[in-house]
């Protein structure tokens, strides 16, 4: 008995969440396109997203007024201290020129490798989730037993369009390489995690990867080198945050005035990358464009737009995502010093009338905005070369257009729902010089059923039932319901362990492709739940599943437990060579971890009794800790499978 238990334990800490080895075991399933073979073989591939890799400094930088200089490898971003006490010095290190993407003259930063370079921004600095990205997931890799080198971590320069990450840095090149490597390092294919604008570097590069490769062999090698892709907080359709970062900018809580924080992002052409876009406008196929002879032709790109674009509002986005006053006066230079602006204030602008423009997300991706503004903002120049020149002629494609789905095996699109997001905003002119010459007059969000404005006046457009994750809004996360097969099983059950009395299931739903799904099911209030839509008819090899965590924060859902719970639970279920469906079932869920386990004070006893027992253990100093999961709970697992 002892021997068994002993052989469950240790099986239990091999399997590890974050490497998500979804269909490792032996033949499971009698389907050639499936991974046969050990589990220990499999590798993570983690890509961050935007801002979550560190730069370090590669120059020396004299910094005056204070004794801290830049040195090469010294922490640029996120070194606070520095930010705090040398703001001039990290900006130089910092920004980049927005015509070539190229360094400041005097400093030059580059993006850390390894793990420790996405794990924490800066250690020690009590900025919580801007700080600590990946360290959460970290420690389930140590505590589950997974071995150093089954993770690997594939930091990027987040400052740089992604034809400047490939010609600079030879990031594509590097990351084909990553995935060969492990592949004859472990002896299997790789899990792939990406998280925010880390998928829209994933969509590059196998983009990329099909004008690299012979094209008979592009889904081979998929196939042998890609198991399982997990697309988590996903911006498929853009980011209204990333046009509010062009005009007025986003600090992300960092002691820098929105001005600075403005230089710096229209300085970077990857805010550009998460631009809110039309799904109803696609671009060439550049693939077949090269075998036809096409490519040779500079700039007579095909960029198209369907009836329904100019047939529906709000290019199927809740609205008008930017609203602008534009100055009655036509200036070339929009407020260039305080004392224009001052004269501007006390003349012609008291006598004239704004004109108050609207864009839809096809407008801002086309370049309209910056066209209709750029006589009274001069960075509208700058952005009109970055669009045109490291996205509409992109050499590989123009990441500005709808996703299709990734010809990967299994693909599982994860996001947070059902928080207040921002959609549109207003702007007017603010009478101050640049890069303050904008101020946002008024903001709209999307609300459960409703657009509200900042004042809570409601709005009008195309509200949904369900809301983003406060950064990324719902209808740009929930593009990926468009993967799904013609029919869905739909799964509501609580996030937080249950037992099975409040799981809501629909089975066999119609889905028509291009339109929207969704649960409507009854809720329990103050519950947090998870909705699960997945294939119940799928293409033979492939999996598409969507995943809904209600009140998820897109920068918290890398931390969030119960995704790690729910992934190790789908990956214990496609591990075993009994299971009778593709998806893990959702009836139950108990404890997984000493960490779940706590004191019901109420029963005086520990909580969840089947799981969890009373073990004290020195050092403890609550009745909480001292809960600890049962030998035998390693059993309980057989119940999903």
């Amino acid at each position: 008995m002892a021997a068994n238990l002993k052989s469950v334990t240790a099986l239990c800490t091999v399997l590890a969440v974050v490497i998500l080895l979804f269909r490792g075991g032996a033949a499971a399933v009698e389907d050639e396109t499936e991974f046969h073979g050990d589990y220990s073989k499999l590798s993570g591939i983690i890509i961050p997203g935007f801002a979550s890799t560190q730069l370090r400094a590669w120059s020396m930088l004299d910094c005056p007024y204070t004794p801290l200089d830049f040195n090469p490898l010294d922490l640029v971003w996120l070194d606070t201290t520095k930010l705090l006490s040398a703001v001039n010095c990290w900006f130089k290190c910092m920004v980049l020129d927005p015509y070539n993407q190229t360094d400041h003259p005097e400093c030059k930063s580059r993006p850390d490798s390894g793990l420790s370079a996405i794990t924490e921004l800066d250690p020690g600095y009590i900025t919580g989730p801007l700080s600590t990205v990946w360290k959460e997931w970290l420690k389930w890799c140590v505590e589950f037993g997974i071995e150093a080198n089954a993770i690997v971590a594939v930091p990027y320069d987040w400052r740089l369009s992604p034809t400047k990450l490939e010609e600079r840095d030879l990031y594509f090149h590097k990351l084909k390489l990553t995935f060969e490597t492990a592949l004859k390092l472990r002896g299997g294919p790789s899990i792939v995690f990406a998280h925010s604008m880390g998928n829209n570097v994933f969509r590059y590069f196998l983009e990329w990867l099909r004008l690299e490769i012979a094209p008979k062999h592009y889904l081979e090698w998929l196939d042998q080198h890609i198991h399982a892709y997990f697309a988590v907080g996903a911006p498929l359709l853009g980011s209204v945050e990333a046009i509010k970062s062009t005009l007025s900018g986003v600090t992300f809580g960092l002691p820098i005035s929105e001005g600075t924080a403005r230089l710096l992002s229209n300085s970077f052409a990857s805010s550009l990358w998460l631009m809110p876009f039309s799904k109803n406008c696609k671009g060439d196929n550049t693939f077949w464009t090269h075998f036809s002879g096409g490519a040779a032709k500079k700039d007579k790109r095909v960029y198209h737009c369907t009836d329904e674009e100019y047939q529906s509002n709000y290019s199927g986005w809740p609205t008008n995502i930017i609203n602008i006053e534009i100055p009655s006066t036509n200036s070339r230079d929009a407020y260039p010093s305080v004392t224009e602006a001052i004269q501007a204030n006390m003349t012609t602008m008291e006598c004239g009338l704004p004109t108050l423009l609207s864009f839809t997300a096809r407008e801002l991706a086309d370049g309209s905005l910056f066209k209709a503004i750029k006589d009274y903002d001069p960075d509208s120049k700058r952005m009109l070369h970055q669009l045109k020149k490291l996205y509409h002629d992109d050499p590989v494609m123009n990441p500005l257009t709808p996703w299709e789905r990734p010809p990967i095996k299994n693909v599982f699109c994860i996001y947070g729902a059902h928080l207040k997001t921002e959609v549109g905003y207003y702007f007017a002119p603010s009478g101050k010089p640049y890069p303050d010459n904008w101020i946002i007059t008024d903001i709209i969000y999307e609300t459960e059923g409703s657009l509200v404005s900042r004042s809570g006046t409601v709005v009008d457009g195309n509200a949904g039932p369900i809301t983003g994750d406060e950064t990324v809004p719902y209808h740009s996360l929930s593009w990926c319901k468009n993967w799904l097969g013609p029919k869905v099983n739909i799964t509501m059950a609580p996030q937080p362990e249950h037992d099975g009395s409040d799981v809501h299931v629909e089975l066999n739903v119609e889905h028509e492709h291009g339109s929207d799904i969704i649960a409507n099911m009854t809720k329990a209030p103050r519950v947090k739940y998870i909705t699960f839509y997945e294939d119940s008819e799928s293409i033979t090899g492939k999996r598409t599943a969507v995943w809904e965590l209600d009140k998820t924060n897109h920068r918290n859902i890398v931390r969030s437990p119960v995704l790690m719970r729910e992934l190790w639970l789908q990956m214990w279920h496609d591990i075993q060579p009994g299971a009778k469906s593709k998806f893990v079932t959702k009836a139950k869920r108990g404890p997984l971890r000493d960490a779940d386990c706590y004191w019901d004070y109420g029963k005086a006893c520990c909580a969840w009794q089947e799981y969890c027992e009373y073990r004290y253990s020195f050092g403890d100093v609550h009745l909480g800790q001292s809960c600890r999961l049962r030998n035998t709970s390693a059993n309980m697992l057989l119940q999903y499978i």
